[in-house]
């Protein structure tokens, strides 16, 4: 099939944003989609299997199935992903003599992805600019040999994203530790790092504790630093149960989004006919950054109302038995001070304390955050201080109420738990030793970060990805790409094309692999994966479509067969039993992997099986063998006079780094995807024109000039004093070193910008 013609920027046009999500025109964009990439026969085979207990686990987010499943079991967004990997179109060997490395470099994330399905491993030789065909035997040997001649294991990165199943996964790992080393970036360490460092350090778990059930059951749910509405529409089903019920919602977000206005729920009259459900009862427009002053506020008075009620508002039987540090986390509280505060989060004290009153009034509560929350320096503290709230009144391990972290990859939790982490605990090192009868690395490995840093220093000389989009999903564009360039090899596992194909090492290799929905035989037999959702339920995924070519192989059979070539001389491990048999690898996770005990049986039960939270038991791995209370700094983010704090953000058409259309439907923007969205109280500050064209200019610490240039204006109710622009595109403002405290993760969500004329 020849290229889709490039016209991703058409004419922009802006209305005003929408007041609700979904209903009749999220199912029409939907099936739209869906038949302008396939037939009616594979739209419908796949949506009808999607989320279903013998279905496909849809790649478009980690939100949970219900007990009681809807035949049409999938969102919006989901419908789109799912028909984006069903497409019809395919990129061929012609495809590739056509177009030549450079030239596919200057082309769009959007007519990239457009392609179609890759359908052959292809190599890009040294000094060429062009990919050619190559045959698996050979492709694989190349890669082994890579390694093999590497001057040290830790000259190699084994990256992957959340797409990767469960049995993939664990193989990877076991493949890189085999290898002799524990770097093993992932997507995690760029979004949900920073909750799972604060959970690890106050909770002892990384994971959130909270079902679907308990949402339901909720008396006060805080939805923080997230638009549900277009990366996790799913969720606004559950809100909708929560209301229902008789539950509240308070949303905290620097721009009010459809989802959280009003949800019509596309497969109920009311949603088709009436006005919807009413999601959010208190919308809290907070500055970005001002999430731990919000918390910080709520805990001063949380603490004032014990003090006037002795024994009615602080459970302090939970304290007592089950944390440690509370006297010292209250002397630090009650330094909290209200213009702090309200400069801080640009909220009134008013709109604090109703929101107090409505938490006084909730005996079960909810908190669920996303990267609004995660992708700032101090990341890791607000989510240390929503911890504070909760413990504050024991709302953990308890019906209804907990933490909930709501991640936005598929199995990105499920990696984690298979052991994808460069900073391994030394309980699943030793498991790994007695299962498989050798000593991996104990060292820490490199995240995301510190890997660019090592190729960008010629540290790493080899980079495999599996699944993701690597470039374009990082931060400092400039950097990164020059760093991929200055690798030996670079190998990505995938199955569309994308800007990580572009830029690549001096040797590069595309594999081609079987998505999610292309169904996995074997001699006959039909396999399954594996993936862990946000609240820790395992469930298989079964691929109900013919493979987009006879020329893939599944991610466990490349890394089975990398391994096998690779560790020839290494500790001997049963890597073609592992390719041939998936129920194999399954049997050793369940030795390895606690929770995981009688994997193959349980997984096989309609739904899967719930991994166990101790924290639900109130059980706290932590050094002190309890939930730790603890003290954070008061932060604020401010910029300098003439400047703005951007955050990069998702439009809806949009799945991870991937664009479907140019259009941002509930935000009212069609046309363009270079905007900048500014409250029209700074564009008159700033002496700019709504509808004006503008470079978007950061400077950081480090005195580099980062510009993204050609950028035009729309007056939108942000909140005063910031921005929001979408990535990938603004991800060349982000500076490589500007991260989280603890978890590295990179300050998407706080950019200091300020906005020049377009020259």
């Amino acid at each position: 099939m020849g290229a889709v013609e490039d016209r991703d920027e058409g004419r922009l046009s802006v209305s005003a944003p929408k007041e609700w999500a979904a209903g009749v025109p999220g199912v029409a964009h939907a099936l739209g989609y869906a038949l302008g990439q396939t037939s009616v026969r594979r739209a419908a085979l796949t949506l009808l299997n999607v989320n279903q207990d013998e279905g496909l686990d849809c790649p478009g987010c980690a939100w949970p199935e219900p007990g009681r499943r809807h035949l049409n079991e999938y969102c919006e967004n989901g419908a789109k992903h799912v028909a984006d990997e069903a497409t019809t179109r395919r990129v061929t060997p012609d495809f590739f003599r056509s177009h030549a490395v450079s030239e596919l470099d200057g082309k769009s994330d959007q007519w990239l992805n457009r392609q179609g399905r890759l359908t052959e491993p292809m190599v890009k030789r040294p000094g060429s600019d062009h990919y050619e065909p190559i045959g698996w035997d050979e492709a694989l040997g190349l890669v082994a040999g890579e390694l093999r001649r590497l001057d040290g294991p830790d000259e190699a990165l084994f990256y992957t994203s959340g797409r990767l199943g469960n049995e993939a996964a664990f193989l990877l790992q076991l493949f890189a530790r085999a290898f002799g080393t524990n770097n093993l970036p992932d997507c995690s360490n760029m979004c949900h790092e920073s909750s799972g460092s604060a959970l690890n350090q106050t909770l002892g778990t990384g994971k959130g504790s909270v079902s679907l059930d308990d949402l339901h059951e909720a008396d006060l749910v805080f939805v923080v630093g997230q638009n549900p509405g277009t990366n996790h529409p799913r969720m606004l089903s559950a809100l909708e149960e929560t209301k229902r019920r008789g539950g509240r919602v308070v949303a905290v977000n620097p721009l009010p989004e459809a989802g959280l206005m009003r949800f019509k729920h596309p497969q109920k009259v009311r949603g088709v006919l009436g006005k919807g459900t009413q999601i959010a009862d208190v919308f809290l427009q907070i500055r970005p950054g001002g999430d731990l002053a919000l918390f910080q506020a709520l805990n001063l008075l949380l603490l004032q109302a014990e003090d006037a009620a002795p024994g009615t508002v602080l459970d302090r039987e939970f304290i007592t038995a089950h944390t440690t540090g509370f006297a010292e986390f209250a002397e630090h509280a009650r330094l909290t001070t209200w213009p702090d505060v309200l400069e801080a989060t640009g909220l009134t004290r008013e709109q604090i304390e109703d929101v107090h009153a409505r938490v006084l009034a909730s005996k079960k509560i909810i908190v669920c955050w996303a990267m609004g929350l995660t992708q700032h320096k101090h990341g890791v503290p607000t989510i240390r201080e929503i911890v504070n709230f909760l413990l504050m009144r024991g709302g953990l391990g308890r019906p209804g109420a907990g933490v909930c972290p709501v991640r936005g990859h598929s199995n990105v939790q499920g990696d984690r738990t298979m052991g994808i982490w460069e900073k391994p605990p030394a309980w699943f090192l030793k498991a790994l030793e007695k299962e498989f009868g050798f000593t991996p690395p104990a060292g820490h490995g490199m995240d995301t970060v510190e890997a660019i840093r090592a190729m960008r220093d010629g540290r790493a000389k080899v980079f495999l990805g599996v699944g993701g989009n690597f470039v374009r999903a990082t931060p400092d564009s400039e950097v990164t790409e020059a760093a991929l360039r200055s690798c030996r090899l670079t190998v990505q596992i995938s199955t569309k094309l994308n800007r990580s194909h572009t830029v690549c090492g001096d040797t590069a290799l595309i594999l081609p692999t079987l998505g999610r929905s292309d169904r996995d035989v074997r001699d006959g037999v039909e396999r399954f994966v594996t993936v862990e959702d946000s609240m820790s339920q395992v469930h298989t995924s079964r691929g109900k479509l013919p493979p987009a070519s006879e020329h893939l192989l599944s991610e466990v059979s490349i890394i089975a067969r990398l391994a096998r070539l690779t560790l020839a001389d290494g500790p001997e491990l049963p890597w073609e039993e592992f390719e041939a048999d998936y129920d194999a690898v399954r049997d050793r996770i369940s030795r390895v992997v606690p929770g995981f005990e009688d994997f193959n049986a349980r997984v096989r039960e309609p739904g899967g099986f719930r991994l166990p939270n101790p924290v639900n038991d109130h059980v706290f791995n932590t050094p002190q063998g309890k939930a730790v209370f603890t003290r954070n700094a008061f932060t604020m983010l401010k910029a300098p006079r003439g400047h703005l704090i951007l955050q990069t953000l998702r439009s809806h058409d949009q799945w991870n780094t991937v664009p479907y259309t140019e259009n941002d439907r509930y935000r009212g923007i069609k046309g363009s995807r270079r905007v900048v969205m500014v409250n029209p109280l700074d564009l008159a500050d700033l002496g700019i024109a709504d509808g004006g064209r503008v470079d978007l200019v950061g400077v950081w610490e480090d005195g580099v000039e980062r510009r993204a240039p050609g950028f035009t204006v729309v007056s939108y109710p942000t909140t005063p004093g910031s921005a929001a622009a979408y990535y990938p595109e603004t991800n060349v403002l982000v500076p490589l070193d500007s991260v989280a405290d603890v978890s590295n993760t990179p300050t998407s969500k706080a950019v200091v910008v300020r906005l020049e004329a377009a020259s």
